[in-house]
C-alpha cells in the first residue's frame, strides 16, 4: 500500500495540464460607417473551457456570455464488485456570466449502465445540478487566477438513476500560467451526498499548446471515499480549436487503482453575442 502511495503521491506533483485557448483578432478593414449609423456585430470571445479534463478552470465566461459544454461518454467500471457499462449521452454544462465575477452552471445528463454479470440495463436522467462559480483571485501579475465553485444536487433523476438524496458538490479551483504554451491547474474539493462524512476530491492537471489551435494535457484525479476509500484515475486528452468561440475535444481515462476506463468525445460553444453601437466614422 505504502509503494503505492508513492507512486501516485509521486504522479500528482509530475503530471500536466493545460486548457489550450488561443485568441485571435478580428480582422479589420477599411470600410467607413456613416455617422450615426448603428452598427450590429457578432463578438466572439476567446472561450475557455471546464472540460475535457476532471479538473475545473478558474476562470469564468464573460459577463452575458452563454456557453454550452457538451460530451458523449463511454466507460467500464466496478462497483459493488460487478462490472458496470457507463454511457453518458450527452453529459452537459450550461455557463452564464451573471456578472464580472460571477457565472451561473446547470449540468445535466442522460445516463445508461449496464450489469455486465446480470445484464441488468437502467437508463434514464440523472440529478439536475445548479452552481455557481466565483473567481475570487486574477492577477496577472503573478499569472495566478482562483476561483470557488459549488453545485447543490437535486435529486430529480429517474428512479434507477438517483439515489434519492440531496447533495453538495465543492471546488477550490487554482490555476497559473507558467509560460506562453504551458499552464498548471489544480482543484481540491469536498463533496457531501447525505452519507457520514462525504467525499474528499482533488486534481492536477499541465498542458501545453501543440499548435495555435492543438492542445493536450495529462491529469490525475483522486477521491477519497468517505474518507477511508482511495480512489486514483489518470486521464489525458487533446482539443481542437476550430474558431475563437467553438472547441471540440477527445479525452480518455483509466483507472490507477481500481479496473476503470473510459473515453469521451465532445465540443464547447460559447454563443456569439450580437452588440449594438451607434457609431462616429466608427471602422469595422
Amino acid at each position: 500500500m505504502k509503494s503505492i502511495l508513492l507512486k501516485i503521491l509521486t504522479s500528482l506533483f509530475l503530471t500536466f495540464f493545460v486548457h489550450c485557448s488561443v485568441a485571435q483578432t478580428t480582422a479589420v478593414t477599411d470600410k467607413k460607417i456613416p455617422e450615426f449609423q448603428q452598427i450590429t456585430e457578432l463578438v466572439l470571445p476567446e472561450i475557455v473551457t471546464d472540460r475535457p479534463d476532471k479538473t475545473e478552470s478558474a476562470t469564468i465566461i464573460p459577463l452575458k456570455g452563454f456557453q454550452i459544454e457538451c460530451g458523449v461518454m463511454s466507460g467500464n467500471y466496478n462497483f459493488n464488485n460487478s462490472s458496470q457499462k457507463l454511457l453518458l449521452i450527452p453529459n452537459t454544462l450550461f455557463r452564464y456570466g451573471l456578472t464580472k465575477n460571477i457565472e451561473l452552471r446547470l449540468v445535466e445528463q442522460l445516463i445508461s449502465f449496464k450489469n455486465e454479470q446480470t445484464s441488468e440495463e437502467n437508463f434514464g436522467l440523472s440529478d439536475l445540478e445548479l452552481g455557481v462559480k466565483i473567481q475570487i483571485l486574477k492577477n496577472p501579475d503573478i499569472n495566478t487566477e482562483i476561483a470557488f465553485i459549488s453545485h447543490l444536487v437535486l435529486p430529480t433523476g429517474a428512479v434507477s438513476i438517483t439515489n434519492g438524496n440531496a447533495g453538495i458538490v465543492n471546488k477550490l479551483a487554482i490555476s497559473h500560467s507558467l509560460t506562453k504554451f504551458l499552464d498548471l491547474g489544480y482543484n481540491v474539493g469536498y463533496n457531501y451526498f447525505n452519507t457520514e462524512t462525504g467525499y474528499l476530491t482533488y486534481s492536477v492537471v499541465l498542458g501545453t499548446g501543440i499548435t495555435k489551435r492543438i492542445g493536450a494535457y495529462i491529469e490525475t484525479y483522486d477521491e477519497v471515499v468517505e474518507f477511508t476509500d482511495w480512489i486514483s484515475n489518470f486521464d489525458s486528452g487533446i482539443t481542437y480549436l476550430v474558431r475563437e468561440n467553438l472547441q471540440l475535444d477527445f479525452s480518455f481515462g483509466v483507472g490507477l487503482n481500481q479496473k476503470m476506463n473510459y473515453f469521451s468525445v465532445g465540443f464547447s460553444w460559447n454563443i456569439p453575442k450580437k452588440q449594438k453601437r451607434n457609431g462616429h466614422n466608427y471602422e469595422l
